[in-house]
């Protein structure tokens, strides 16, 4: 077998475990045998619809089976998968087709309406539609083994970043990155072969296919797809299931652990729930504390595949709001911005290295190279070291406020306000100020029924932040712009509340 890349995995996994259950969706179960057959049949599809190596297929639908087909179908002929963001708009879908020069689109039948009007300005010529199409065109092929050379560097993904800044960047991670990613999980994770995973945060993230599902698959457990993250579903999930592992941003879990049927559900399978995507609240880690569920935080991004740091089980009550220390096969250092080391407590920028890291940008030769240093990834946020290495992450370094010559980390302040129990989610800019340059101001979302006062909020704070650090006014807010991957955009939030008084 000459392909050493994700392609190769379905055919690795199928003489190893062929009867054990790979996926899970709806009331449809496939074998490691079904998925590596239907992977080399789809490959020979898409290769006589002129799909070659190199060539990008992308994939626009919901957490399903064929997500993942279609993604060890074009590591299995060399060619580059390319998945897109269901909640983009079709001008945004088209951009990425016409960015990373897409050959071939996958896509989900609700999403048939958006392709027929996407512009011709792309370079797709082969689309197929998951259903009846799909199953004919997988029915239809041979099931001979493809023996195309597929190495590590070779690149596997273009993973768009989630846009909160200017376009979004197509992130070249390649096959290596992601073994690499996954090898770290398996390390740090203690992952069984039992393991049953729910996913439910999508696919297009790179958290929900790269810290779980893959992981999951290489070890050869059972990966639960679910379309769309529900709260109340997650319960029924995890209890026909028993589901023992589980990932998710800080908001799922949250509306999780608010639903009424948080206090007498039977979670007595889960055995990691995995956090990421942003810093997780204190009063989130204690409210899975006193269910007897501990956390196990980490910070990524997507250009690193996505791990960097990691919390293990050992340590999440000790060093609690802590990212952990760098997962197993990544170094990671936290440096002023003339790339020295920080002190003990002291800000600075995270910057990361390891066979994880993409080698750079799809086609941005100039924002490739200046998003290293050294051969250090630079990663935009900024971060503490405490005395035993643990790493706290603060904020972006371009969120941070400076308010008469003081800095203010929002991640900070929205920590404290989410002790609030009337407040559900926040967010806290920096608006113009005559005297301070710029002052903090929060904008939060009630709990349903709840209502605030803005005074008694903020008056909460004091004795609990520095003066400077409280926010000198509160917006309420029906809800707050995010991502698909649930990161708030803090850009949007500006735009709409940066200038009102």
């Amino acid at each position: 077998m000459r392909n050493e890349g994700l392609g190769s995995w379905p055919a690795r996994r199928a003489r190893k475990t062929p009867h054990r259950t790979a996926l899970i969706h709806g009331g449809q179960s496939t074998d490691y045998r079904a998925l590596h057959h239907r992977t080399t049949r789809l490959a020979h599809a898409l290769r006589a619809r002129g799909v070659r190596r190199g060539d990008r297929i992308a994939y626009l639908g919901p957490n399903h089976p064929s997500y993942l087909e279609t993604l060890f179908a074009a590591g299995t002929l060399g060619a580059v998968f390319v998945p897109l963001n269901i909640r983009l708009t079709g001008p945004e879908i088209a951009y990425q087709l016409a960015d990373s020069g897409a050959r071939a689109l996958v896509f989900g039948p609700a999403y048939a309406g958006l392709v027929a009007g996407l512009p011709g300005s792309t370079d797709v010529r082969t689309y197929v539609e998951v259903g009846p199409e799909y199953e004919a065109a997988i029915g239809g092929a041979s099931e001979e083994p493809i023996d195309e050379p597929v190495g590590a560097d070779d690149t596997c993904i273009i993973m768009y970043t989630s846009g909160t800044t200017g376009r979004p960047k197509g992130a070249m991670l390649t096959h290596g990155n992601l073994t690499w990613n996954a090898i770290n999980v398996l390390v740090d994770t203690d992952l069984i072969a039992d393991e049953r995973a729910l996913v439910s945060a999508p696919l297009f993230h790179t958290a929900g296919l790269n810290m779980l599902t893959l992981p999951v698959l290489l070890k050869g457990g059972t990966c639960v797809l679910v379309e769309a993250f529900d709260p109340a579903a997650t319960f029924d999930l995890i209890e026909r299931h028993r589901i023992t592992f589980m990932f998710g941003v800080p908001t799922m879990f949250d509306q999780v652990a608010r639903h009424p049927r948080w206090p007498d559900a039977d979670l007595s399978s889960l055995r990691i729930l995995t956090c990421g995507g942003s810093p997780v609240p204190t009063p989130l880690i204690v409210a899975y504390q006193e269910r007897g569920l501990t956390f196990l935080q980490g910070y990524g991004m997507t250009e690193a595949a996505p791990g960097t740091l990691f919390l293990d089980a050992e340590h999440a009550v000790s060093k609690a709001g802590s990212a952990g220390v760098p997962h197993f096969f990544s170094d990671v250092r936290v440096v002023r911005p003339d790339l020295a080391p920080v002190d003990v407590g002291e800000v600075g920028e995270v910057m990361v290295r390891g066979p994880h890291v993409m080698p750079g940008y799809w086609g941005l030769p100039e924002e490739t190279a200046a998003s290293f240093a050294d051969g250090w990834f630079r990663s935009g946020d900024a971060a503490q070291v405490d005395e035993d290495g643990y790493v706290f992450i603060v904020d972006r370094i371009k969120d941070m406020i400076i308010s008469g010559g003081e800095n203010i980390y929002p991640a900070e302040v929205e920590d404290q306000l989410l002790a609030h129990p009337d407040i559900v989610e926040c967010a806290v800019i920096g608006v113009p100020d005559d005297t301070w340059g710029e002052v903090p101001r929060a904008v939060v979302v009630p709990r349903e029924g709840a209502a605030l006062d803005p005074d008694e909020v903020l008056a909460s704070l004091s004795g609990r932040l520095a003066k400077y650090k409280i926010p000198k006014s509160m917006v309420i807010a029906d809800e707050l712009p995010r991502t698909a991957s649930g990161k708030l955009r803090k850009s949007r939030v500006r735009k709409a509340y940066g200038n009102s008084q």
